[in-house]
């Protein structure tokens, strides 16, 4: 197992990836639950019965997929890289292809299965992996800070510590609230710990502030310790139900769009997440990414069998930065957060307790090691630091990684071709500009 690993090589040993695996999963058990409230629409009153998917299935679809798609990465690429229903795409899901297309839940799993198997074809033939190790390697770094941000920023939203304001969009939120005390105890527990170089000290953090909040009765107690799974039927198959009885229902420009959009969003959400997580753990080689090709099978082979059990998109997940902070190298890690997202299916009464308050501090955490990465552009070069900036600062300011992509991507070409440095431009580049031109025009 250490040799299959190459636990020597990377400088790991089972506890540093075993409490990485463990970390990863505490900080995106979230999915677990927020996931099927998303695409249930339960926070949606008035709907017709059958525009409501069964919450229950939704959550044994979601733990499936995610704990599936984990071990898959985990064994193929020996990435510490988690995989779960991707946040944003699920919300595209329910609120735009359901509420607004009007397209039944059915054929938007449809959607997401025919994404998937675009995927695999894409990435066993290479042309995944071809287009990601042509992305330039300062702009790979700014895709890593970029996340970092994000991924801050999200740690501060689910805490409230930043919250939406009328006057100036986001502002600081009410410190005197309890729950944002919790927060706050954690993030100064945690930071301590990281600087007094205690290994583990993330997952110490979100441990320590899960018990402090269970004193004051601020994290639920849990009620129990194992409930029964819930019955996958009816979403099971679903996404295969349009294909074989009406084929015909698919041929319209919607469907055409949700698939594109799967696509695309799921394509560079990917490719961010892999590079940024990579570039953390140290993987790199000569800013490539190694077995960038089979990282991007499990994916894609996660999203299909998912659509198959019953939910969204699944993609790599930004959060797996907070294993790596903790200690995880190797795909080992990825392994122990697929098994603990799969044994979830039996102990949901405990998850209760992974609130936001508890998980923020690791995110927070993890973008101040994330943001590192921009030690590494030439910000003096002016050709290379305007992509890369808006790389970088469009990710939080648009709450989504793909878009941050596309916007720095499309200045790169011009940039590098006004400096006279066109010879350095990846052919593929100029795809990417017309790709992501057309992105924001169509979709």
């Amino acid at each position: 197992m250490k040799k299959y690993f190459q636990f020597d090589e990377l400088g790991t040993n089972y506890r540093s990836e075993i409490i990485g695996g463990l970390t990863t999963f505490l900080a995106m058990a979230y999915i677990l639950v927020v996931n099927p409230m998303i695409l249930s629409l339960e926070t949606v009153e008035g709907l017709p019965e059958f525009m409501y998917m069964d919450k229950g299935a939704v959550f044994t679809a979601t733990a499936i997929a995610a704990g599936i798609g984990s071990i898959l990465m985990g064994v193929l690429a020996k990435y510490p890289i988690a995989l779960a229903p991707g946040m944003g795409l699920n919300a595209f899901f329910a609120f735009t292809v359901v509420l607004e297309f009007g397209i039944p839940w059915q054929m938007a799993l449809t959607g997401v299965f025919v994404a998937g198997v675009i995927f695999i074809l894409l990435s066993l033939t290479g042309i995944r992996e071809t287009i990601i190790n042509a992305i330039p390697t300062e702009l790979k770094y700014a895709v890593g800070a970029g996340i970092g941000l994000f991924i801050t920023f999200v740690g501060l939203q689910n805490s409230k510590i930043i919250v939406s304001s009328d006057t100036v969009i986001v502002g600081l939120g009410d410190l005197t609230d309890p729950n944002i005390l919790l927060t706050i105890f954690g993030l100064v527990i945690t930071v301590i710990m990281m600087v007094k170089g205690i290994k583990g000290g993330i997952f110490y953090g979100m441990l320590i502030t899960a018990i402090v909040g269970m004193i004051f009765s601020l994290v639920p107690t849990p009620t129990g310790i194992v409930s029964s799974v819930p019955d996958i039927a009816p979403t099971f198959g679903a996404a295969l139900d349009p294909i074989f009885k009406d084929p015909s229902s698919l041929l319209n420009h919607q469907f055409l769009i949700v698939v594109l959009t799967f696509l695309f969003v799921n394509f560079f959400d990917t490719a961010g997440t892999l590079i940024s997580v990579a570039n953390q753990a140290g993987l790199m080689k000569e800013g490539k990414l190694p077995r960038a090709g089979k990282a991007l099978l499990a994916d894609a082979i996660a999203t299909t069998a998912g659509a198959v059990a019953g939910t969204s998109t699944t993609t790599s997940y930004v959060e797996s930065t907070a294993g790596v902070a903790a200690g995880a190298r190797s795909g080992f890690a990825a392994v122990v957060t697929g098994v603990l997202l799969l044994l979830s299916l039996f102990f949901y009464p405990v998850l209760s307790v992974i609130t936001s308050y508890v998980t923020a501090p690791a995110l927070i955490i993890v973008g101040v090691l994330m943001v590192s990465s921009l030690g590494n552009i030439e910000w003096t070069k002016f050709e290379i630091a305007v992509p890369a900036f808006f790389v970088i600062i469009a990710m939080p300011l648009t709450y989504s990684i793909a878009t941050g992509i596309a916007i720095g991507f499309i200045f790169y070409p011009i940039t590098m071709i006004v400096a006279g440095r066109i010879k350095e431009i990846h052919p593929i580049m100029y795809g990417l500009w017309v790709i992501f031109i057309c992105y924001f025009i169509f979709l």
